[in-house]
């Protein structure tokens, strides 16, 4: 099936992907938009996936202050080359990130950033009030590892459902862009300051 070059421009506006990808993604589909869309963001996490031991050692710090000036943070988010570094989508993605960790409030980057203390006594407390509300031993652990992963969804940046679209994680957003722009990108660190807030 042959594609029309303006739905290969109105994809590739879309998702930023190079024009043989759109065009293979088109044909794939017939042509629909939305499922070539969804075919390209799982190709990006494959690929993703392959790039993610790579090294990350440049990069920016982004920053965002909402509009009441009571709220700011600042995010140091990674690349493997200062040519990428200074792209546009980068920069957007790390401004993205800014966002939603002044939304979201984050404690941590990822799960594996949990001290384990942290975890234990989590744990601890979830199996207490799981067993409070008179649920058999057996059941207990499977629904204790239900509520961590919620917790990790809710302390964990990567794990965050994103603001724009809470189908998606910033995991998935971050995979994404590492598709478009071929190089692996990773969030370091960041710091979430509110007026009045230790």
């Amino acid at each position: 099936m042959s594609v029309s070059v303006d739905k290969v421009k109105e994809l590739r506006l879309r998702t930023g992907a190079g024009v043989v990808e759109c065009k293979k993604a088109l044909e794939e589909c017939g042509g629909d938009i939305e499922k070539a869309i969804e075919i390209l963001r799982k190709r990006g996490i494959a690929k993703a996936v392959k790039k993610a031991g790579r090294v990350t050692a440049e990069g920016i710090i982004a920053s965002y202050i909402h509009s009441d000036k009571k709220l700011g943070v600042l995010v140091e988010v990674n690349c493997e080359t200062d040519f990428v570094a200074r792209t546009k989508e980068f920069q957007e993605l790390a401004h993205e990130i800014a966002m939603q960790i002044a939304a979201a409030s984050p404690l941590y980057v990822s799960p594996e950033d949990v001290p384990q203390e942290v975890l234990e006594r989590e744990k601890a407390i979830y199996r207490e009030q799981v067993l409070a509300e008179g649920k058999p031993e057996h059941v207990a652990d499977r629904i204790v590892e239900g509520r961590i992963k919620k917790f990790y969804e809710e302390a964990c940046l990567l794990e965050q459902p994103y603001i724009r679209d809470q189908n998606r994680k910033i995991r998935d957003i971050i995979a994404e862009k590492i598709a478009i722009l071929g190089e692996n990108i990773t969030v370091r660190r960041f710091v979430r300051f509110k007026v009045g807030e230790e």
